[in-house]
């Protein structure tokens, strides 16, 4: 099973927890069995490797977010790399160009997209199997998820099938509608559409010529930004005669603020926490060393990180985006491909830094032209090159880098470092990477 997954924007309404880098998929809320944590996307793909060990998986993504892919899923998952936002359709006819020319899946060849985010169980990676199988029978152009609805929601769209069989035909298309509607879609047999749909490579690459002027990846690839912004489900699906939809009755959440997320956490807090007897229907999400004390709570929910910390009732919380849209801040905490770093304190003309690189990591090769960098170690070993001079690092060890020094670390084992950022106009885009 071919399977690309969309992994969308900063999803801001999991503030504090997810900033412009560390989208809410990367936030490890989960309890496993063995009681390690893991994150939305660490979980969708252990459940797909479970229903299916041998599907290949390409996520469609941001350049921001690919550091933090590679630290949560390894090095060997495919990445189709949006260069800007242009909406779902230009995501997927790249992605699709990808497999296509890229990984040289063939055109005759179905693919299974779906959002990287929802949080369901095993059942639902069946259904995408079906879909797969379904697709590859020519029936239909597009094959759909229609998720049978659990109550009338004005948040979906509607999918109305010609019959209850499934697979069926599908006879129209509704907007979101409001909650009197919904009732009346859903006595027609309505489905909910959580954008789950499959299709022949060779349908989308026709479709991406037609509107986009080519079906090439490095030609969509290069000239990407300038696509025209526009949605899969107005491009394709509104146009499309040949749909069909398959019906899943099992799990489904949209996970999109932080009272839906409370909703399926498996512990009621998470870090250093203490809860009142006194306290229902809490939640608690404490990422700073210090402890959180919640007394005499009801219907809230407290989230705490680097970043800041919300304390709000559960009800108002998914109305978060547009507080948080007005903070203007430089991102305190992020997943990289070689481990984390934290920011402990901003000063004007110096940051610092706690870094953690995992054991075998190192950083790029880089200098920076308008600061100074100092490094300490203070747990593990590694060494460094700076300006092509090797050193082996152990704890206690300062390393010192002046402005336009090349630099790089490498992790022996896990290794921690205190870094000092000094200069008068610090800045992220302040980085010049050079080859080893």
């Amino acid at each position: 099973m071919q399977l690309i997954l969309l992994s969308g924007g900063s999803g801001k309404r999991l503030w504090p927890l997810s900033n412009d880098i560390r989208s809410k998929q990367f936030i490890k809320m989960f309890t496993r069995e063995n009681g390690e944590r893991e994150s939305m996307v660490q979980r969708m793909y252990r459940q797909i490797k479970v229903v299916d060990a041998e599907a290949i998986l390409t996520i469609a993504t941001s350049k921001t977010q690919v550091s933090s892919i590679h630290n949560q899923l390894g090095v060997n998952v495919g990445i189709s790399v949006e260069p800007c936002r242009r909406d779902t359709f230009p995501a997927i006819a790249l992605a699709t160009a990808y497999l296509h020319d890229v990984q040289k899946v063939s055109s005759s060849e179905s693919v299974v997209v779906c959002p990287i985010d929802p949080y369901v169980d095993d059942d639902y990676f069946e259904c995408l199997k079906d879909l797969c199988i379904q697709s590859g029978k020519g029936e239909a152009n597009l094959v759909l998820m229609g998720i049978e609805p659990t109550y009338p929601s004005e948040k979906y769209g509607y999918i109305i099938p010609t019959s209850k069989d499934s697979p069926s035909f599908v006879s129209a298309f509704k907007e979101k509608p409001t909650e009197d509607i919904a009732k009346q879609y859903i006595a027609q047999g309505a489905l909910w559409n959580g954008g789950v749909f499959a299709y022949k490579l060779s349908y989308v690459l026709r479709i991406a010529e037609k509107l986009l002027g080519t079906s090439s990846y490095l030609e969509l690839y290069g000239n990407y930004e300038n696509l025209t912004k526009i949605s899969f489900d107005y491009a394709v699906v509104e146009h499309e005669k040949q749909i069909q939809v398959i019906r899943f009755a099992g799990q489904w959440k949209d996970i999109g603020t932080w009272n839906t997320f409370t909703e399926v956490m498996n512990d009621s807090n998470i870090g250093n926490v203490i809860m009142d007897d006194c306290c229902s229907n809490t939640n608690v999400v404490n990422e700073l060393d210090i402890p959180i004390v919640a007394m005499g709570l009801h219907d809230v929910v407290v989230s705490a990180s680097p970043e800041g910390i919300l304390v709000s009732d559960k009800g108002r919380s998914s109305y978060i985006k547009p507080v948080v849209d007005k903070i203007v801040q430089q991102v305190m905490f992020a997943e990289k491909s070689w481990g984390s770093y934290k920011v402990i304190q901003v000063d004007k003309g110096s940051i610092t830094v706690s870094i953690t690189l995992n054991s075998g990591q190192r950083m790029n090769y880089h200098c920076h032209q308008k600061r100074d960098e100092i490094w300490i170690v203070i747990a593990g070993e590694g060494r460094t090159i700076v300006e092509g001079v090797e050193r082996y690092v152990k704890s206690g060890d300062v390393i010192t880098m002046a402005a336009g020094m090349k630099h790089t670390v490498f992790a022996t084992t896990q290794l921690k470092m205190i870094e000092i950022q000094l200069g008068g106009d610090i800045s992220v885009q302040d980085k010049q990477k050079f080859t080893l």
